[in-house]
């Protein structure tokens, strides 16, 4: 071989020992960078209130789990926030440009159903994981279910288990009062199977208009049927519990129950003094150190008590950091969903664990009565008892093998 062939080689190898060294850095470089967690929530528009605690709550939780220092490891632990504007296509969109433009490693969200489910196919797509907080459609890990999704949130069908469970028992009768559309049909329908399941006939599934200013025709025909209890699901600013008051069904024997919401829609329920239901979450209901934590947090950084959703945020961020833990800081989403299906965490609602077969947190909820309480400006959830996170596993609704 000549002189200036081998040198030719030589140069050539040297220079492929560079490039591999240099692809090797860069590799490693995304090992030691910050960990990108992006969190969808309605930051803007009617759901608002909803996003601002989700928000606070997770930033509480990032801090919680890693001791104030916002590092895993060493990296640091850097989160986006987005605003979906409670519209579907804006939520697709700033999903889009925390995976393509910010490169997050997890995506977090969101306070909308709709919002949510134009999301989820990105997650499969972009082979990331997702953790769905406080969207509550039963399809996000029902029939929409993909396997890079993960739920802190409680679904629909638990609020409804859980809804039954309170009241529902040997020869009770129930009519359910409920908008119509998919929150309203999924609520229903978990309901309905859980109370017969306890013994109790549902008499009436009465669906409402959910842009309705007038809902007198819909509790007409709830008084017509005579039910022992009308259980009402519900969310959003309108509501239709003045005309419940105003019709005095309570006064004709008809006793109203539901979920307790947030404190400002308790604030519109002092006619409801006495009624039974139950909670997702009410900040003096759980007995745990991670609550006592966020608790004390909140009032001392934002003068208030944490809030409905406030939790979730918290709850979605605990989750991420165990399964960081468990994975030795990977953010591979194929090796996490090994790890996460099946996993444990604390959360400020005690511990909650992801199903294997749909990644729904099974977790608790409460039975509660509403109370006068001093001091109170609206009636205070008091608990009658927890309900277990067996007591209120949802139904498995996906089709995964």
């Amino acid at each position: 071989m000549s002189l200036k062939r081998f040198s030719g080689l030589l140069i050539v190898a040297l220079f492929a020992v560079i490039l591999l060294s240099a692809c090797g850095d860069e590799a490693g470089s995304d090992e030691e960078g910050p960990i990108k967690i992006g969190v969808l929530a309605s930051l803007s528009g009617p759901l608002e209130a909803y996003g601002v605690q989700t928000q606070q709550g997770f930033e509480l939780g990032i801090e919680y789990a890693t001791d104030g220092t916002m590092e895993f490891d060493g990296r640091e632990i850097e989160v986006v926030f987005a605003d979906t504007e409670t519209q579907s296509d804006v939520a697709r969109q700033r999903a889009l440009e925390l995976l393509d433009d910010e490169g997050v490693d997890f995506l977090v969200g969101s306070s909308d159903s709709g919002d949510t489910l134009s999301v989820i196919g990105l997650a499969e797509e972009y082979e990331t994981i997702m953790v769905v907080e406080p969207a509550v459609a039963d399809s996000i890990t029902g029939s929409e279910f993909n396997p890079y999704i993960f739920r802190t949130g409680r679904n629909s069908s638990q609020d409804a288990v859980a809804g039954a469970a309170a009241i529902a028992e040997e020869g009770v009768t129930i009519a359910t009062f409920a908008p119509d559309y998919a929150f309203g049909w999924d609520g229903v329908e978990a309901f309905t199977n859980a109370a017969e399941e306890l013994g109790a006939e549902v008499v009436l599934e009465e669906f409402v208009d959910p842009d309705a200013t007038d809902f007198t025709p819909n509790i007409q025909r709830v008084i017509e049927h005579d039910p022992d209890y009308m259980f009402v699901i519900w969310a959003g600013a309108n509501s239709p519990w003045n005309q419940i008051a105003d019709m005095n069904l309570q006064e004709r024997g008809i006793q109203i129950s539901t979920g307790a919401p947030d404190i400002a829609a308790l604030s519109t329920m002092g006619e409801l003094v006495g009624m039974e239901g139950f909670t997702v979450y009410y900040h003096d209901l759980p007995d745990n150190e991670v609550n006592d934590w966020l608790v004390e947090e909140m009032v001392e950084r934002h003068d208030t008590v944490p809030d409905l959703f406030t939790p979730g945020g918290m709850s979605a961020a605990l989750a991420i950091m165990e399964a960081l833990e468990q994975s030795d800081g990977s953010t591979d989403a194929n090796e996490l969903i090994d790890i996460m299906e099946g996993m444990s965490f604390e959360s400020p609602k005690g511990t909650m664990t992801f199903r294997p077969e749909d990644h729904q947190a099974l977790q608790s909820l409460y039975a509660i009565t509403l109370e006068e309480r001093e001091g109170y400006d609206y009636p205070v959830p008091t608990l009658i008892r927890e309900l277990s996170p067996d007591e209120t596993e949802p139904p498995i609704l996906n089709e995964r093998e």
